[in-house]
């Protein structure tokens, strides 16, 4: 299972990976329904979750239903534990959708939701992050999921996230981190897929993020929390959940 994964992470275009998860996912459900671990976003339970990463991979990581991942199981965990989101009436900008996460946003009558991308064969928008084609101040909530660490402008993008987002608004702007990293590590002069693997963790990755990324997002305007949710829970609901005790939450606000 780990090698078919990585494969497929490796060598298959993303848009044809979302396209190819959408008939797969209900078989794979039934293959792996059981009692031992629980995804809170589509509150079904399964007997394992499945192996994940481009390089070295994390066990039980890989939500065989939803396809969440560690990250998305928290963040929706903080939506439903910690905010209004779910009764609420927002406007929500999604870059790059998590399939999921769409689906269940979309069918929210109390959410105006628009989902953006440049290449996603699923979302309402084509949209470059550089330039986006919303007026100023016109979403409540963003979210944007390890979209960043692809792009070389960075700041360029998080000025844009920053540009349409309505005073009062917040939003989860998540990227790779290193906790141990003070400093972002970057070097756009590694363009060769597997010297990006090396030194970034991805193929298409251009940077790996450190503990300045919130300095990053100050610059851009931003009022910025590190927020490591998954301590909140127990030991047993941190497995139960298939968390990362030290993944950081980014949540940034827009006075």
């Amino acid at each position: 299972m780990k090698k078919l994964t990585k494969f497929l992470l490796n060598k298959i275009p993303r848009p044809m990976l979302i396209k190819m998860s959408i008939w797969a996912r209900p078989l794979i459900y039934q293959f792996f329904k059981g009692d031992k671990f629980y995804d809170p976003i589509d509150g079904r339970s399964y007997r394992k979750f499945l192996p994940y990463g481009y390089g070295k991979q994390r066990e039980n990581a890989l939500s065989p239903g939803t396809l969440s991942l560690e990250r998305h199981r928290q963040m929706y965990l903080y939506l439903q534990n910690e905010t209004d989101f779910f009764i609420k009436n927002y406007k929500v900008l999604h870059i790059a959708p998590e399939q999921e996460f769409l689906r269940k946003f979309k069918r929210m009558s109390n959410l105006n939701y628009i989902s953006a991308d440049l290449y996603s064969p699923i979302v309402d928008v084509k949209a470059d992050i550089l330039d986006l084609p919303f007026e100023n101040e016109s979403f409540d909530i963003i979210f944007c999921n390890h979209v960043l660490e692809h792009i070389q402008d960075d700041a360029k993008a998080m000025s844009e996230l920053y540009r349409v987002m309505k005073p009062g608004g917040w939003g989860i702007l998540q990227v790779p981190m290193k906790n141990s990293l003070e400093k972002t590590y970057e070097d756009f002069t590694i363009t060769d897929p597997k010297e990006r693997q090396k030194h970034f963790g991805q193929y298409d990755h251009v940077r790996w993020y450190g503990m300045d990324y919130f300095d990053r997002l100050k610059s851009a305007g931003f009022e910025v929390e590190a927020n490591f949710y998954s301590q909140e829970f127990s030991d047993e609901e941190i497995k139960k959940y298939g968390l990362r005790l030290n993944e950081i939450l980014p949540i940034v606000l827009k006075k």
